[in-house]
């Protein structure tokens, strides 16, 4: 990954989706920000308890490297709802609350974000159709492949062909430590290849396998390979540090 200091804030770009004029996106870091211990210090969400004042300047200091573009959050739930913005429909209000996992737009000016603490935030871009995509996926959203949903999802709203879609999986919890005790009631059979010898799975494969199942080509997917586990310096790790901030990766079409 390209790493790049904009605004005082640490972030993260994907060289496969660099080269995409039509394209902005950026996989925050947690250095930069407003708010103190346990959430230090650009979180991105209120919900682990942070001051929501705090948060909005997080987010706003985000906007800056974005030319100050109007950024849409969810209420993430760990389900497979899939939000769309065409640019045929009004406009969408940042500050209405919306639920869901992925969101899909062909809107030009208008910014997808998604928080994390280990979950996976996958960035789908077509250059063809100029249509992209912000996926939260964690377990739960490996389990009912809410990625593959979204590949579907940008076909039959946008005519997206998949062979033509790129696509970077930002940093999270990696198969060092991505242990699952009680895999045999949280997990599908299917997933057992994907396990070693200490019961860790390898989700950056299964999301990655899910994706080429869906029609994307191999060498269109790029994985960041970072442990936020590993790394809690540079990201939030919700199954290392327990009561922790998020993290955000964005993108939008301009």
């Amino acid at each position: 990954m390209i790493e790049l200091s904009e605004n005082g804030l640490k972030l993260y770009r994907f060289p496969n989706l660099s080269g995409c004029p039509g394209l902005v996106h950026g996989v925050f870091t947690r250095i930069g920000g407003n708010s103190p211990p346990p959430f230090d210090s650009l979180n991105m969400s209120t919900g682990a308890g942070d001051d929501a004042e705090r948060v909005s300047r997080n987010r706003n200091s985000v906007a800056t490297c974005f030319d100050s573009r109007p950024i849409l959050f969810l209420n993430q739930i760990h389900e497979d709802d899939i939000l769309v913005f065409s640019s045929d429909d009004p406009a969408p209000d940042p500050a209405k609350k919306r639920r869901g996992d992925a969101m899909i737009t062909n809107r030009p000016g208008l910014l997808l974000a998604v928080k994390l603490a280990d979950c996976q935030g996958v960035i789908l871009y077509d250059p063809d159709q100029k249509v992209a995509a912000a996926v939260h996926s964690g377990w739960r959203g490996s389990v009912i492949n809410i990625i593959g949903k979204t590949i579907a999802r940008m076909e039959t709203e946008f005519g997206s062909a998949p062979e033509n879609i790129l696509a970077g999986i930002s940093p999270s919890l990696g198969p060092c430590c991505a242990e699952f005790i009680h895999y045999k009631s949280e997990l599908p059979e299917s997933f057992r290849p994907y396990k070693d010898g200490r019961d860790c799975f390898d989700f950056w494969q299964i999301s990655r396998d899910q994706m080429t199942a869906a029609g994307l080509l191999g060498k269109n997917i790029e994985i960041a390979g970072i442990c936020t586990s590993c790394r809690t310096d540079l990201f939030y790790s919700y199954r290392k540090e327990g009561r922790t901030g998020r993290f955000t990766t964005v993108a939008g079409i301009i």
